[in-house]
């Protein structure tokens, strides 16, 4: 988290290898995490 300047409990961060690197708005966060559920479910592993 030392990485990224302005950070506190409910904010949205891009992680790589265990490191803060980028902080998100929440809309962003909003539309990569439907990505992701929406590659998972491509794949035939729908999210729990």
């Amino acid at each position: 988290m030392a990485l990224v300047d302005g950070i506190a409990v409910g904010d949205y961060v891009i992680l790589h290898v265990g490191f803060a690197i980028q902080k998100l708005d929440a809309e962003e966060a909003e539309k990569t995490l439907a990505l992701f559920a929406e590659l998972e479910e491509s794949m035939g592993n729908p999210a729990a």
